[in-house]
């Protein structure tokens, strides 16, 4: 079943790269996907906070900001008429604008990749959405349930091993990028007083929201700017040890006792990086033991520094069978196959027409040239002859010999087809 899938991305965050992910992933089963590029206004609306006005005129000038950006997004699905729209955690969809899209019989999907704990904006959009993915289980789907969210799934995070892969790093990004124990991600506050105990290692901690804290200044790298997800690629292989301490506010619980597993555990995974990481309640049906190395305190996890640290083949040898749990199990692939699947069951969605394949539309000696411009476009080999002709007409500049004959096929289809 191929559809067509308009995927609109939160303008900044965790959730931005996973939307990207997502769209690959859907592009390489076949399905016509545009990307809804709510990045692009980003600047725009940080700016709005260096004008110097009232905090409630602010908070005025910031919400109509994001139903202009909710406009924009009714615009394109005006446009593109997608079969389903698939927004990540804190896309800019306003109420209004997905009940809009619901009276126009539009579906539409949320992947809400957050804590539903520490993140409650959940309750006032979830409603609108016809099928809601969840990283968490119960309690969060007696909570959905109770807000009369009836079509939700587990759906856990994932990787691309594509692009989350093994690096051959040369000298000089390995002495960069490398440590034997490093961390990335945000300094919450069981992180930071974690952290404070593993000092006397060769410790590079990455990420934001590190400033503050004089004991753990030297180890923080670039400052504390955000790292992007190519250099969290080259972090991952570089480093000896990856910590992966899940988050949580409660300073006092180091070593949480939650049950979503981050994405990082994934990506770490699929890059075959050895990685220490917490126990989680979901952890055990998406890893096994001998996959992963898991710790369970501050005491656990120092002893462990030291014994994995003196033995790189058994942790190449963990880190080389996590990497193929991902690539059976936990791709990108694999999480838009079980949500498409589920959206089309529980919403009815309409199949592809099987009329019309571009390629058959064609003779064979402009196949060749057809393949090629299809990839230019971003469209598989199967892609709908009327598929093609949209993107085609949206084109800028003069028309290659065969987007004339494909945009003169159109037309002559229009009239005597009819």
């Amino acid at each position: 079943m191929k559809l067509k899938i308009l995927v609109v991305l939160p303008m900044y965050g965790g959730s931005l790269p996973v939307g990207r992910f997502c769209a690959e992933a859907l592009k390489r089963q076949g399905h016509l996907v545009e990307v809804f590029e709510a990045p692009d206004f980003h600047c725009a609306f940080t700016a709005l906070k260096g004008i110097r006005v009232s905090s409630s005129s602010l908070e005025y000038l910031e919400n109509s900001f994001l139903q202009v950006v909710s406009s924009a997004i009714l615009a394109k699905v005006d446009f593109f008429q997608p079969d389903l729209v698939l927004a990540l955690a804190q896309a800019p969809l306003s109420r209004q604008a997905l009940k809009r899209l619901r009276a126009d019989k539009v579906r539409t999907a949320m992947w809400f990749v957050e804590d539903f704990r520490i993140f409650g904006y959940w309750r006032a959009f979830a409603p609108y959405y016809d099928v809601f993915a969840v990283i968490q289980r119960e309690p969060f789907f007696s909570e959905l349930k109770a807000a009369g969210v009836d079509n939700h799934l587990y759906l856990p995070m994932a990787a691309d091993p594509l692009y989350h892969k093994p690096l051959e790093l040369g000298l000089v990004e390995q002495k960069k990028w490398g440590s034997d124990l490093s961390f990335m991600g945000a300094g919450y506050p069981n992180r930071r007083k974690a952290f404070k105990e593993l000092t006397s290692y060769d410790f590079k901690i990455w990420g934001t929201e590190w400033d503050g804290d004089s004991i753990l200044a030297p180890f923080v790298q670039m400052g504390g700017r955000r790292i992007s997800s190519e250099e969290c690629v080259k972090i991952f292989n570089a480093s000896k040890i990856n910590l992966n301490l899940h988050s949580t506010m409660d300073q006092n619980q180091l070593v949480g006792q939650g049950d979503f597993v981050n994405p990082r555990t994934f990506e770490l995974a699929s890059c075959a990086a050895f990685q220490l990481v917490d126990r989680r309640g979901l952890m055990d049906e998406l890893f096994r033991d001998d996959e992963l190395a898991f710790f369970s305190d501050m005491a656990d996890l120092r002893e462990k520094i030291d014994y994995y640290l003196a033995r790189p083949e058994d942790r190449a040898l963990m880190a080389a069978k996590a990497r193929k749990r991902v690539q059976s199990e936990h791709t990108y692939e694999h999480r838009m196959k079980t949500l498409v699947d589920y959206a089309v069951e529980k919403l009815g969605l309409k199949k592809e027409s099987a009329a019309n394949p571009v390629l058959d539309e064609l003779s064979p000696e402009l196949r060749q040239d057809l393949e090629s411009m299809l990839a230019r476009l971003g469209l598989s080999p199967n892609a709908r002859f009327e598929d093609v002709v949209h993107y085609i007409r949206q084109e800028k500049g003069r028309l290659s010999p065969l987007e004339t004959s494909i945009l003169f096929l159109d037309e002559w289809q229009k009239q005597y087809k009819s």
